[in-house]
């Protein structure tokens, strides 16, 4: 498993896999200034809302540290976390990481040396916090499945996504260390194919036996009864239950719900966000159309003139009523959800 986030000896940098590269190769990237960052972000050199989220807490810290003495360090650390929490409205984690450790920093005081040592320490406990409900939410994932059964995933919930283990992968991850024998089936997930070049090398490269698929053959392999559970991870997860994932998520649990396969959402307690109503409230973000006519293609895939248009929105929701179960490191959250989510947001605080 790759150490895909961590901060550079001197801690003047957030070091990174760059997972727009994989898995090809494992460049590594040293960043530095506010822009690197927040384009790290924006292009999905790092992603996964876990990931984003403990990035976002690096990238903070970093930059504290770089802000010049004669600055105003309250109001330009204010800005920094605008700036950065500004890059992706979808993911849950990354504004609760941000908001995190500016909470840190005002309970800090006002001497600047109090305060970087603050957000250096804080930035260290959230991703160790990450490694620890990871490990928790695999161990609840086995409670779900029996040795032989074959999984369905969609797009990319694994170490890569988070610190260790991850969220929908982690199950899988940690039951084949225990020896179970899992047939895992990758939806390749367009149009950034996280399917493809993530998840099917994560699990390929544990040994774990990975069959990759187009997003249009999940039906078909369903209906060959190859599945008996789906494992999807989230970026947020509304009061009433509805989550938003990667685009085509929806998809795949109307598909689990027509051939009766459980439709399981992983996600860490900081994606619940008991203050968004349901999944019309959650706000999708939209992006290029190059990653679907060009994206990991040769050549463009589709025609080039001003009477054409794409639509590309990143993610998609999905009712409450499609999902079986949420999992979360505090335990397996059934319906009705509302007051279950509620009551797990009490256990955390």
């Amino acid at each position: 498993m790759l150490d895909n986030i961590k901060l550079s000896p001197d801690e003047n940098a957030v070091i990174i896999i760059d997972q727009t590269k994989l898995p090809g190769e494992a460049k590594v990237l040293r960043l530095t200034t506010a822009a690197e960052m927040r384009e790290a972000i924006m292009t999905l050199q790092v992603r996964g809302a876990p990931a984003i989220g403990i990035f976002a807490a690096y990238a903070l810290y970093v930059l504290a540290r770089s802000i010049p003495a004669n600055a105003d360090f309250s109001r330009t650390l204010k800005e920094l976390k605008s700036y950065l929490n500004s890059t992706r409205p979808t993911a849950v984690n990354l504004s609760y990481a941000l908001e995190r450790m500016m909470n840190c920093a005002k309970k800090a005081g006002k001497k600047r040396e109090n305060i970087l040592k603050a957000l250096g320490d804080e930035c260290r406990q959230l991703q160790h916090e990450d490694v620890v409900v990871c490990r928790s939410i695999s161990e609840y994932a086995l409670k779900l499945v029996k040795d032989n059964w074959g999984i369905m995933t969609y797009c990319n919930a694994g170490p890569l996504a988070t610190s260790r283990y991850g969220t929908a992968l982690g199950g899988i991850f940690l039951g084949n260390e225990r020896g179970y024998r899992f047939n895992v089936y990758c939806c390749e997930t367009r149009p950034l194919m996280q399917g493809a070049r993530l998840t099917a090398y994560e699990l390929s490269e544990e040994g774990i036996n990975t069959t990759l698929i187009c997003d249009n053959m999940a039906s078909r392999v369903m209906s060959e009864g190859k599945i008996q559970a789906c494992f999807v991870g989230c970026d947020r997860v509304a009061a009433n239950g509805d989550t938003a994932n990667k685009i085509g998520t929806s998809m795949v649990a109307v598909l689990a719900k027509h051939y009766k396969i459980p439709f399981y959402v992983f996600c860490p307690t900081s994606t619940l966000d008991i203050n968004c109503k349901s999944g019309k409230d959650i706000v999708i973000e939209e992006r290029g159309g190059e990653e679907i006519h060009t994206g990991y293609f040769r050549e463009r895939l589709a025609p080039d003139n001003e009477s054409f248009k794409i639509y590309n929105p990143s993610f998609d929701v999905t009712p409450a009523e499609l999902i079986t179960a949420i999992v979360t490191e505090n335990g397996i959250i059934k319906p009705p959800f509302e007051d279950s989510l509620r009551a797990i947001i009490r256990k955390k605080r």
